[in-house]
């Protein structure tokens, strides 16, 4: 395989667009559909291919992307054209669950189609940047195969052969990513009662949220030995903090909603008699029972 091996890319919003500019400045020839053919013209106008059908687009390359809106999209797009995938590679960039992953792998093996699924850990201003990763998982060969390809729109991660990997840790991530911005909403909701500005406190919650950054591997080993053995942070001391924190914002006319659930699996904890141990026994009021 040549270091500019042509590359097709399916779907052209806002991430699919970066993919494709960052293949062609690096000079893969590089094919490009949408279903609204004008979000080509840029990129064609940078030496992009404009096919007129799916069925060409993907016929032009032995490596496929495919970032759409979702897994629905991804198999009404290439299900009629089995045909023309049979001996090339797909690698699905669009978000979905573990379970649509693993069944869009079993599709392509049917049709001898090497399937990886991704987990972009991105926004399209970070592909090709040093702050993007790629998640991967699914057919580990086509993977190494393309994988100098892969590393121009981000740092890749193999995570294994089981193709739901990728979507099931980028989907963890994503959840990280959302509590954690909803919490700095809260916030600002709290210090705004007192004309306090959003911009102020990000830039006090930014240095707290990277120092607090560091207890994440602490945490993880609570988690994963399942001895929540501690004498500081324990679930009645964070439960009190969450008492006065859920106390406070009433009293500024902010509601609760972000921050009872955690006041809520607090409790839980303490009702089963977990008072003493470490904040991060939550966990085992959400993880499944036979973990």
């Amino acid at each position: 395989m040549t270091d500019r091996h042509p590359v097709t890319v399916v779907g052209l919003g806002a991430m699919g667009r970066e993919i494709a500019r960052i293949l062609l400045e690096a000079g893969h020839p590089t094919t490009v559909w949408n279903r609204t053919p004008g979000r080509a013209d840029d990129l064609v106008a940078r030496g992009a291919i404009r096919a007129g059908t799916v069925a060409q687009a993907v016929t032009s390359s032995p490596l496929v992307l495919v970032c759409v809106l979702d897994c629905a999209v991804t198999r009404e797009l290439l299900e009629p054209i089995a045909a023309e995938l049979t001996g090339r590679t797909v690698v699905q960039f669009t978000t979905g669950t573990p379970e649509q992953a693993r069944g869009l792998a079993a599709w392509a093996a049917g049709h001898g189609i090497d399937y990886v699924d991704s987990g972009m850990m991105a926004t399209p201003p970070m592909i090709g940047t040093p702050d993007s990763t790629f998640l991967y998982s699914g057919d580990q060969q086509a993977f190494e195969r393309y994988r100098p390809t892969l590393d121009l729109v981000g740092t890749s991660r193999y995570l294994g052969a089981d193709a739901g990997l990728a979507g099931l840790y980028d989907l963890a991530l994503l959840s990280g990513m959302y509590t954690m911005f909803a919490g700095f909403v809260h916030g600002a909701a709290m210090v705004g009662t007192v004309g306090g500005t959003a911009a102020d406190f990000a830039e006090t919650a930014g240095h707290w949220i990277r120092a607090t950054s560091h207890a994440l591997p602490y945490a993880a080993r609570f988690m994963d030995s399942r001895d929540y053995t501690t004498d500081v942070q324990s679930v009645e001391f964070n439960k009190a903090a969450l008492d006065v924190i859920v106390q406070a914002s009433r009293d500024q006319g902010v509601a609760i909603d972000l921050v009872e659930p955690i006041q809520r699996l607090l409790a839980e904890q303490i009702a089963q008699g977990h008072g003493k141990e470490a904040f991060d026994r939550i966990i085992e009021s959400i993880r499944p029972s036979a973990a």
